[in-house]
């Protein structure tokens, strides 16, 4: 594929790995076929979909960024209820304290799912965390998703988002809550792996009313932020020039990314998201060179 600055990239994207549905054998060659001009594997907690694709890419004209998203805790002074990921771009997947961060963060969510199964069979719900595995098929993280899927096949629920608003979601009968890395470790651990921390989809913070979005978004610079992901399906064009303006103000580098995880998400195709929606490559050159 010729350079073209009007290709699209795709920095955000789950494979099995995680709680994506297609391998990230399958994520390399949609993404030749697209053709995207560059891509990231940012499974949730895990770095497994970014070495395998190190291992098989073969096109010298298709970009490729291993990345990761970690889910981590509130910073103490803004208890912000919604979700907080942060993402890594250009890490080195041999780090060592990276690899155990993750495993840390591995070891919680084996130990969780079980005590999801148990809240489920505690209101009646038949399921098994076996079930759920043999359901699940090869993943280096099986989580909530997983657990959704299995609801479907049994009939306890008809969508991934029926799974989570009945069982699964916050305050809801089998929700519990998960381990997550301090937001500064998390961003220190990135930075010391070579990478670039970026805040995932703003727009999932859910900030409380009169929280101000840009003092929270300059403690998190003040501790080694460097960038925000200012593209994302659900963010409408006012949230995305917004985050832009944050991000030009500041010197912070800008992202974006479809959060493609396969037919979990049907309605987000890779690439393009809901079809109408794009990410241009320049951001990709910018992050490049800062790395």
């Amino acid at each position: 594929m010729v350079y073209n600055p009007h290709v699209n990239i795709d920095l955000h994207i789950h494979s099995t790995a995680s709680d994506g549905t297609l391998s990230p054998s399958e994520i390399l060659s949609l993404a030749e076929k697209l053709p995207l001009g560059a891509f990231a594997i940012t499974d949730h907690d895990t770095i497994a979909g970014s070495k395998e694709v190190l291992c098989l890419k073969r096109s010298i004209d298709l970009q490729f960024l291993t990345g990761v998203e970690i889910s981590v805790s509130p910073l103490s002074s803004f208890q912000e209820p919604g979700t907080f990921h942060i993402l890594g771009y250009g890490i080195d997947v041999d780090d060592r304290t990276l690899n155990e961060n993750l495993d840390l963060l591995k070891t919680a969510r084996e130990n969780r799912n079980p005590k999801i199964i148990q809240r489920l069979n505690e209101i009646g719900v038949v399921l098994t965390l076996e079930d759920v595995i043999e359901d699940a098929g090869q993943t280096d993280q099986m989580g909530r998703p997983h657990i959704a899927q299995a609801l479907i096949k049994r009939g306890y629920a008809t969508s991934i988002d029926d799974a989570f608003q009945t069982y699964l979601a916050v305050g809801k009968p089998a929700y519990v809550d998960k381990f997550r890395l301090e937001c500064e470790k998390a961003i220190e651990t990135i930075r010391c792996a070579g990478g670039i921390p970026i805040l995932a989809h703003p727009f999932l913070l859910k900030l409380k009313k009169g929280v101000d979005l840009e003092a929270f978004i300059l403690m998190l610079k003040s501790i080694g932020l460097m960038g925000i992901e200012a593209y994302y399906p659900d963010h409408t064009s006012e949230q995305t020039g917004r985050y832009i303006e944050i991000a030009h103000h500041h010197n912070l580098l800008i992202t974006g990314g479809t959060d493609f995880h396969g037919t979990l998400k049907p309605q987000i195709q890779m690439g393009s998201g809901t079809g109408d929606f794009s990410v241009p490559y320049e951001l990709y050159e910018k992050i490049a060179t800062a790395i």
